[in-house]
């Protein structure tokens, strides 16, 4: 029996199964987890704030406010083409999927997203990290650094929630403003973003082989990554942000489980790639216990949560359009930038605390038994409060 003209063809099902439906969760975000592991193996951890940071440097430098002879440029530094590739990546997949739209927002909004920035900015620099760097890939390299990053990020969010409901009761005009919203998703049609995003995705994938003919080979293994990254995340929504938020605003836990399970996965490949050698026992353990890492995941933890974006979250939010997100980079770079060097000049950033390698407290066993405890326990509670808010 010939087939209607109107049923779509096997490409069209394949193409509408990728980039037609947003991708379960928990798989996504292991994928996140296994794509940290080959990242770790090729070169270094994932990180966000360290590009944002150079973004920043690079912004004083070319106005006279730096003077830095060693800076990289940011199309050359790994972290900003870590970055700048998580940001293609999400702008790729947007556009194909056709969600890509420029989202503005009232100015309170915009001023949260800037306050947010910079609280990420400072917060990132006390931890060693950002929500990616000094938590997620410091706990998967078993540094305790992360763990107090981890207790941080949790109290953080919890304060930057209650700030959100109380300025909803009291204040409730503060955010109140004119939305705007240019180049429609799929709603209003949409077809000609998946044309521009086959072409924004052959951009992706024709510029690592540019660097590798320039002799830049590391950074265009470190543009896939990111374009890697950008489209797992864009294509999913898996967000530490509401991994964090979510259990105390709505009760809902699929991020938290979500995040539980990729940090088990992304910490027994570190530990594998350091317990054979492959790669040195002391990388990715910072000296933030317990300082560092608790007062700079307070402060990261308040700041995301007015941003509504961590470090990859405002990436591939502002990959989509997302007005509040590019402010709250901006504001992310210049704070990574400005804080950084109050720390380094006051010689505070040798006061954060120390460098501690679980592993030569309680051997590699104790170690991994340890944190799959406690990412097990974040996993067992968020679901415990999940059914108890549902059946309340």
């Amino acid at each position: 029996m010939a087939h209607s003209s109107t049923e779509p063809g096997a490409l069209r099902e394949h193409y509408d199964t990728v980039f037609g439906q947003p991708w379960p969760v928990i798989p996504a975000a292991l994928l996140v987890g296994t794509l940290n592991v080959f990242l770790f193996a090729f070169d270094r951890p994932w990180t966000a704030s360290d590009g944002f940071r150079n973004w920043g440097d690079w912004l004083f430098q070319s106005v006279g406010l730096l003077n830095r002879p060693d800076l990289i440029s940011p199309f050359l530094y790994s972290g900003s083409i870590l970055n700048l590739g998580l940001l293609m990546g999400a702008l790729t997949a947007a556009l194909l999927s056709r969600e890509f739209a420029i989202r503005g927002a009232p100015l309170g909004e915009l001023v949260k997203g800037g306050v947010g920035g910079l609280l990420m900015g400072l917060g990132a620099n006390l931890a060693f990290g950002c929500n990616i760097g000094g938590f997620f890939s410091a706990v998967a390299a078993l540094s305790l650094s992360g763990v107090a990053m981890m207790l941080g990020l949790g109290i953080g969010s919890y304060l930057g929630l209650r700030y959100l409901l109380w300025e909803l009761e009291r204040l409730p005009g503060l955010s109140a403003g004119q939305s705007y919203t240019f180049c429609a998703p799929k709603s209003s049609g949409g077809g000609w973003q998946p044309v521009l995003g086959i072409l924004t995705l052959l951009m992706l994938l024709s510029l690592p082989f540019w660097y590798s003919r320039l002799g830049y080979t590391r950074q265009a293994g470190f543009l896939l990554f990111g374009g890697a990254f950008g489209m797992v995340f864009q294509r999913s929504r898996f967000c530490l942000v509401r991994a964090f938020r979510e259990p105390f605003m709505t009760g809902e836990a699929e991020h938290t489980r979500a995040a539980a399970l990729a940090l088990i996965l992304s910490m027994v490949g570190f530990a594998i790639l350091k317990a054979m050698d492959l790669k040195d026992a002391t990388d990715w353990v910072f000296a933030g216990f317990w300082t560092g890492g608790l007062v700079g995941g307070l402060l990261f933890g308040i700041g995301m949560v007015l941003a509504g974006g961590c470090g990859a979250g405002s990436l591939w939010r502002a990959g989509e359009g997302h007005v509040k997100l590019w402010v709250a980079m901006a504001f992310f770079a210049v704070g990574g930038s400005l804080s950084r060097l109050m720390l380094v000049q006051t010689q505070l950033l040798q006061k954060l605390g120390t460098a501690v390698f679980l592993p030569n407290l309680v051997g590699w066993e104790g170690a991994m038994v340890l944190v799959v405890a406690l990412m097990l326990s974040w996993y067992v509670f968020a679901t415990w409060h999940e059914r108890s808010r549902s059946s309340a």
